[in-house]
């Protein structure tokens, strides 16, 4: 197809430009001469996008005819649908992968060598440790406590109802703080286990990202 004159050219594409697949996004017109071999292998050209050419890339020449750009296949609704959905992905991907590398870094400047990693790992659970320690004393005073109570409710064992108030208070409340203790301290056993679990998998990424940044040995050069 040669280009013809402005008002024949224009009424042309416009008849052509009736026959496009329904659905079909409608590409930018950009100034220049389209270029395109189509499925029966013509070369077609035009002053604009070339219908035969839908499926496939076209060329944009200057007037010169040096390319001036290309613009690809023109998509359905559905197609573009598809297109978008995998540059999604792809942006999703790079982000991801983006993630990743910032996290190594920081990793590597809080942790760069091993024993900085061990020594923090033993904080961790040191501090831990800690305060399983002072439950375990509160848990010592709680059942130094209850014997007294128990040494009291004694007397009212074959009916504990007629004990005094205060002293089956007491008991309830010793009771329930022993148990809070002791879930706390199972939470804690928890934490241990889950601190070093998070250390191990530390330790395994940085394991990977020393050996990177090691430099190369004697013998490797």
């Amino acid at each position: 197809m040669k280009i013809a004159g402005r008002g024949i050219t224009a009424l042309v594409w416009a008849c052509i430009g009736c026959t496009a697949p329904a659905g079909a996004q409608e590409s930018p017109i950009v100034q220049g001469v389209y270029t395109c071999v189509d499925a029966k292998g013509r070369k077609l050209t035009a002053d604009r996008p070339i219908p035969e050419c839908i499926d496939r890339e076209q060329q944009i020449l200057n007037p010169s005819g040096t390319l001036k750009m290309r613009v690809g296949p023109t998509l359905t609704a559905h197609e573009r649908a598809v297109q978008e959905q995998k540059e999604k992905r792809e942006i999703e991907e790079r982000n991801r992968i983006a993630e990743e590398k910032r996290r190594d870094r920081a990793l590597l400047t809080r942790y760069p060598n091993k024993t900085v990693h061990d020594r923090e790992r033993a904080e961790a659970l040191n501090n831990i440790a800690i305060v399983i320690q002072a439950a375990n004393v509160r848990l010592t005073e709680l059942a130094k406590q209850k014997v007294g109570i128990d040494a009291e409710m004694e007397f009212y064992k074959g009916d504990p109802t007629k004990a005094p108030a205060y002293v089956r208070r007491q008991l309830e409340e010793n009771v329930q703080s022993q148990a809070v203790q002791q879930r706390f301290i199972l939470e804690q056993d928890n934490e241990i286990r889950r601190v070093n679990v998070r250390f191990d998998e530390e330790l395994l990424r940085l394991r990977q990202l020393w050996g990177q940044s090691a430099p190369p040995s004697a013998s490797g050069r």
